[in-house]
């Protein structure tokens, strides 16, 4: 052969084998990114559905709501779908303490014009409800938003009009909520209502579940800024972006403050 020839040769069984090398290393770092990419970013967790759970207390015996107090001054919570995602468990009440039944009605979102069924209240004189413990105007948490039976001073002129039957409200900034009226916007600076949990009462055994959300999705989760009609009938943002619970616990955060 001649040396021209071979050097030829010579020249693409290198450029051949560089080649081989290449592809085999691309092989070995691709087949090791998806573990890397795992240890870097972690998986997003959350449910697909919203999950039936009955309502515990602190040493997993079932809540009867024949035991919930009207107008409670101290603060019940649970968490539900996720950890980390208080709801208020609320029994509403006249001025003497008797149970207020909360009729069902339709709740319109201020931001958008959406609206959505509000079902009302359950339990032996339906008058038990439950709200996000997280207001949707920044995100401050239960027990800085909290229900008071009665209507704080500090708070402004229209929340004390009215047959308000006590209001939800948020000592960060201020905004309001009724929880007769499927947690209603009444003051701002929020300019959405608070999401509901659809609570379903046993007669048998007066015992409570949690059985999905309604309404905006709860503040910082996907969808939570654009209530649109679809997204307050069927909030599926609520179940993304945390740990799932196995049950919802409920707790008693005490007597608050109604002013800061």
């Amino acid at each position: 052969m001649p040396k021209e020839e071979k050097e030829n040769v010579d020249l693409i069984r290198r450029r051949t084998l560089k080649a081989l090398v290449a592809l085999a290393g691309a092989a070995v770092i691709m087949g090791a990114v998806p573990p890397l990419v795992e240890e870097i970013i972690p998986p997003i967790t959350g449910l697909t559905s919203f999950p039936t759970l009955k309502l515990l207390d602190e040493n997993g015996n079932p809540i009867k709501a024949s035991s919930i107090p009207p107008n409670a001054t101290n603060l019940y919570v649970f968490s539900y779908p996720l950890s980390n995602e208080p709801n208020m468990l609320i029994n509403i009440g006249d001025e003497n303490g008797n149970p207020v039944a909360v009729p069902p009605t339709t709740v319109t979102v201020p931001q958008t014009g959406a609206t959505y069924d509000f079902p009302g209240g359950v339990g032996p004189s339906k008058s038990i409800v439950a709200y996000s413990g997280i207001c949707q105007h920044l995100g401050c948490q239960a027990p800085l938003i909290s229900f008071y039976p009665n209507v704080p001073s500090c708070q402004p002129a229209q929340t004390s009009a009215g047959s308000l039957k006590g209001v939800i409200h948020c000592l960060c900034h201020g905004s309001t909520y009724d929880p007769i009226k499927g947690g209603a916007v009444i003051t701002g600076p929020t300019v959405r209502p608070l999401p509901y949990v659809v609570l379903r009462y046993d007669s048998s055994t007066d015992e409570l579940y949690a059985e999905k959300m309604i309404g905006p999705v709860v503040y910082g989760h996907p969808g939570f800024g654009n209530p649109t009609p679809d997204v307050v009938n069927d909030p599926m943002g609520d179940l993304q972006g945390g740990s799932p619970v196995t049950s919802a616990v409920v707790s008693n955060l005490g007597k608050l403050s109604q002013c800061g």
